[in-house]
């Protein structure tokens, strides 16, 4: 069934969000603070949709034409089914877009944010309600990527997860349920475990960052886009699963997990290094370019996997 889905902030990651609801059929009223919001949200649209199309996600009766833009943040939730924030990820930023979508969105409605690690319960601290707010963190580019990390704060209420979880999942989205609050939520905890381990390296003198990149792309980084890491060593125990594998490599494991690294990105001679490391990895491609490069790839990989 359509809906009105408010979108907040029409950014890169709103503007991703909106191409993906109007690709689902629903009406969506953006609004963004910027001069150039509206033109750089249509433009993204019209941009996405043919990748939409070629991914089968365009559902009969959608339109870019549904697509809406209007001066605040109030307007833009009035009258909203389900809102999706993407504003700065900014604390203070958000508890004051969030006390204004509050005040104007329809008491039932559930109020996501897209922020990447803060705290629901400190975002909603000037809300009336912030039974329905909740985290709906996706993954860049979200109108490609199915993952939705949702969470709750400590005022949210069960329906209102409940809610938000069932809307991801009927416009296609893969939604994982964190049960208590992190900063950075989870899949960008496990992304930042990694590229400590990665940054350790190249610090050390181990490796180069575009052969540590090549480490993970060639390598796990191809299983990953099938399975998690536990289901992979799941199969790496062969018929006995789990059990074999931690039998036979669980004090191999713990003897890598003792020696990882603690490296501070803060050293303006580490960020110097990956900086360098990554100029020299990309070579004359443009961000553009890489950008370009990687949503072609991810198109393959998804219609390979079946997602979403």
């Amino acid at each position: 069934m359509s809906q009105r889905i408010g979108v907040i902030g029409a950014g890169t990651i709103g503007a991703s969000w909106a191409a993906y609801f109007l690709a689902q059929g629903h009406d969506v009223a953006a609004t963004d603070p910027s001069p150039q919001g509206e033109a750089f949200a249509r433009r993204f649209i019209a941009n996405a949709w043919p990748t939409l199309e070629k991914l089968g996600l365009v559902v009969q009766g959608a339109s870019a034409d549904r697509f809406t833009f209007h001066k605040d943040a109030a307007a833009a939730a009035a009258g909203a089914d389900f809102i999706q924030e993407s504003g700065p990820e900014r604390e203070d930023l958000k508890i004051k877009l969030f006390n204004v979508i509050d005040g104007a969105a329809p008491p039932e409605t559930v109020i996501a944010s897209s922020s990447s690690g803060l705290l629901i319960s400190r975002v909603t601290v000037e809300c009336k309600h912030p039974e329905r707010c909740v985290i709906g963190h996706p993954f860049n580019p979200p109108h490609l990527i199915p993952l939705v990390e949702v969470v709750g704060g400590t005022k949210t209420s069960r329906a209102a997860i409940e809610k938000a979880m069932a809307f991801y999942r009927a416009v296609g989205k893969h939604p994982i349920l964190i049960n208590k609050e992190v900063k950075g939520h989870v899949a960008n905890r496990l992304q930042a475990a990694l590229w400590r381990e990665v940054v350790h390296l190249v610090a050390e003198g181990v490796v180069s960052v575009a052969d540590a990149d090549a480490a993970v792309a060639y390598g796990p980084g191809l299983r990953w886009a099938l399975m998690g890491p536990s289901l992979t060593f799941h199969l790496a125990g062969g018929e006995g699963g789990m059990k074999h594998f931690l039998d036979h490599l669980a004090p191999a494991m713990q003897g890598w997990m003792d020696d990882l690294g603690a490296p501070r990105l803060n050293s303006p001679e580490l960020q110097q290094a990956i900086i360098k490391g990554v100029a020299e990895e990309a070579g004359s491609r443009t961000i553009g370019d890489l950008q370009k490069w990687r949503d072609r790839k991810l198109i393959d990989i998804l219609k390979v996997s079946g997602s979403p």
